[in-house]
C-alpha cells in the first residue's frame, strides 16, 4: 500500500520548509530570509505520531503570479495538492489575516481535502492570542507552532495523523546499505594461496542496492531537471530558462523493469568566485555532498560550449569521493547546427580538458527532444557494475603474474621490485593492494600502467580504481 501523503503549502516566506525540516529531523529543504528560495516539490518518508508518511514541501503559492517563473511554481505546489490526502496550511500568524492568505484558502476549501491550519512563528504563549482572526478562514483545526523552536509541532502531527486514511497492514522496507568487504592482509607467504576457489572470479561485492542512487551534476542551466524529467516521462522538476532555478536537491524514483532508481536533480555549481551570497554557497555545497550519498554521478556539460574548467573540478570531485561517473554532453540538437563543432571535436576536447576521467563514458543527448536519453540508465547500469565488481584474489593474482611478465617494474638501486600478490580489499569503488618488497619501487607510473590493466581485464569501465601499494611484512615481523 503506498504510504499517505502530507502536503506543506502557503504563500512565500511563512516557513513551510523550516516545517518540513523539523519533521523529517533533518536539514534537507533550503531555508532562507528570502521568498521563493524553494521551487520544486520535495519529497520524504517519515514517522509522523507513529504513522510513516510521504511528506511535502512546495513552493510558494501565488495566487496571481506575474512571472513565468512563479506561474511554474504554483503547477508544482498544485500537482503536490492533487496528490495530497491530508494538507498543512501555513501561514504567520505574526501577520494576521492577508489577501494572499485568504486566496490559498479559498483554493483549499474547493479542494475538499483535510486541511490543518499551522500559524507559524507563535513563539510563546503570549502569541497565542494571534490566532483569533485566523478563524476567518474557515479551516478547522488551528494549532498554534513554532516551526523554527519545534513549539506547537506535536499538537500538529496529531492534528494531522487523525486525518489520514486508515493504515492497513504493510510490510517493513527493508533499506539497503553499502557494504564494505575487507579482506585481510596481515600475513602472506608470496605464494598467493587461493583461499575463495569456490567463488565466482568476478562477482558483486555487496548485495544489490534497494535503489541505484544517480546524482545529476553540472553548472547551472544546462538542463538538468529537463533530463531528470525526460527519464521520469512527467514535468516532476520545475524546468525555466533561469540559471539557478533549482536550488534544492531533489529526490525522484523510477522503476524500469524492475529495476529501482534514486535520480537527485542537484543546483548548478558555478566557479567558487562567482558565487554572490551566502545562500547561493550553500546550496552548491549541498550539491557537492549529493556526489557522496550517490552510487554513479552523471555529468552535464553543455554541447554548444564544449567541457570548461568547472566541468573539469565536478569530475576531479567525483573521482576524489571515488563515485562512478557518466559525461552526457547535452543540447547536442543545437550543437550539431555548428559547423565548427562535432562529435569528434568535443571528444578531443574532453581528452584535453578532462584528462583524469578519461576512464568516463561519455554520452552525447539532447535532453529536451529525448534523443539519445533511451541509452543512460543502460551506461549507468554498466558502470555500476563495475563499481560494485568483487574480484577473487586468485584471479588477482594471474593478473599480476600477466603483467610482471608484460612489464616489469624498474629496478631500484639494482634491485628488483617483486610484486608478490595482490587482494581486494574494497568495493565501491574497486579497492586493490598489491604486496611487494619495495613500495617506493612502485612509481606512479607503474601503477598507471597496473590500473590501466586493470580497467582493460575486468570492465572497470565509468568507475575510480584505487591501488595501495604495501610492503610484505617479513615471517616474524610486527605489523606497524
Amino acid at each position: 500500500m503506498p504510504l499517505p501523503v502530507v502536503a506543506i503549502v502557503g504563500r512565500p516566506n511563512v516557513g513551510k520548509s523550516t516545517l518540513f525540516n523539523r519533521l523529517i529531523g533533518f536539514r534537507k529543504a533550503v531555508v532562507d530570509d528570502r521568498p521563493g528560495v524553494t521551487r520544486d516539490r520535495l519529497y520524504e518518508e517519515t514517522e509522523l505520531d507513529g504513522r510513516r508518511v510521504l511528506l511535502i514541501d512546495t513552493g510558494g503559492l501565488e495566487s496571481d503570479p506575474d512571472t513565468d517563473l512563479l506561474m511554474a511554481m504554483r503547477h508544482q505546489t498544485l500537482v503536490a495538492l492533487e496528490e495530497a490526502d491530508v494538507i498543512v496550511f501555513v501561514v504567520d500568524a505574526r501577520k494576521g489575516v492577508t489577501p494572499p492568505d485568504k486566496d490559498v484558502a479559498e483554493l483549499l476549501r474547493r479542494n475538499e481535502r483535510p486541511v490543518v491550519l499551522a500559524a507559524n512563528k507563535c513563539d510563546g504563549p503570549r502569541h497565542d492570542e494571534l490566532i483569533g482572526d485566523l478563524w476567518s478562514f474557515g479551516i478547522d483545526p488551528i494549532v498554534p507552532i513554532s516551526a523554527e523552536h519545534g513549539r506547537g509541532v506535536w499538537e500538529l502531527t496529531e492534528a494531522v495523523t487523525t486525518r489520514l486514511p486508515e493504515a492497513e497492514d504493510v510490510e517493513d522496507v527493508i533499506v539497503e546499505r553499502d557494504v564494505e568487504i575487507v579482506v585481510r592482509d596481515d600475513e602472506g607467504d608470496g605464494e598467493g594461496e587461493d583461499d575463495d576457489a569456490d567463488v565466482p572470479e568476478v562477482q558483486s561485492g555487496a548485495p544489490a542496492p534497494h535503489e541505484l542512487r544517480i546524482a545529476v551534476i553540472g553548472r547551472p542551466n544546462l538542463g538538468k531537471s529537463t533530463l531528470i524529467n525526460t527519464l521520469l516521462g512527467e514535468d516532476r522538476h520545475l524546468v525555466f530558462d533561469m540559471p539557478g532555478t533549482t536550488m534544492d536537491p531533489v529526490d525522484s524514483r523510477l522503476e524500469v523493469d524492475g529495476k529501482r532508481y534514486l535520480l537527485v536533480d542537484t543546483a548548478g555549481v558555478r566557479r567558487r568566485n562567482r558565487i554572490d551570497t551566502q545562500l547561493e554557497r550553500f546550496v552548491s555545497l549541498r550539491s557537492i555532498r549529493a556526489i557522496e550519498r550517490c552510487h554513479v554521478a552523471v555529468l552535464v556539460i553543455d554541447g554548444t560550449e564544449g567541457p570548461t574548467e568547472q566541468d573539469a573540478r565536478l569530475a576531479q570531485l567525483v573521482n576524489d569521493r571515488g563515485r562512478g561517473l557518466v559525461i552526457v554532453v547535452n543540447k547536442w540538437d543545437l550543437a550539431r547546427e555548428d559547423p565548427d563543432i562535432s562529435s569528434r571535436s568535443t571528444e578531443d576536447d574532453m581528452q584535453r580538458r578532462l584528462p583524469h576521467v578519461w576512464w568516463a563514458p561519455h554520452l552525447f543527448i539532447s535532453a529536451k527532444t529525448g534523443k539519445g536519453v533511451h541509452r543512460l540508465l543502460p551506461m549507468i547500469e554498466k558502470v555500476f557494475k563495475g563499481f560494485d565488481t568483487r574480484i577473487s584474489t586468485s584471479r588477482l593474482n594471474r593478473f599480476v603474474e600477466e603483467a610482471v611478465v608484460a612489464h616489469s617494474p624498474p629496478q631500484v638501486h639494482h634491485h628488483p621490485v617483486r610484486l608478490y600478490y595482490a587482494t581486494q580489499i574494497r568495493v565501491r569503488p574497486p579497492t586493490i593492494a598489491v604486496f611487494t618488497n619495495t613500495p617506493d619501487g612502485v612509481t606512479p607510473a607503474y601503477q598507471r600502467y597496473l590500473v590501466n590493466r586493470l580497467r582493460e581485464q575486468f570492465d572497470l569501465e565509468g568507475t575510480p580504481v584505487r591501488l595501495h601499494i604495501k610492503r610484505r611484512r617479513k615471517l616474524g615481523e610486527e605489523k606497524r
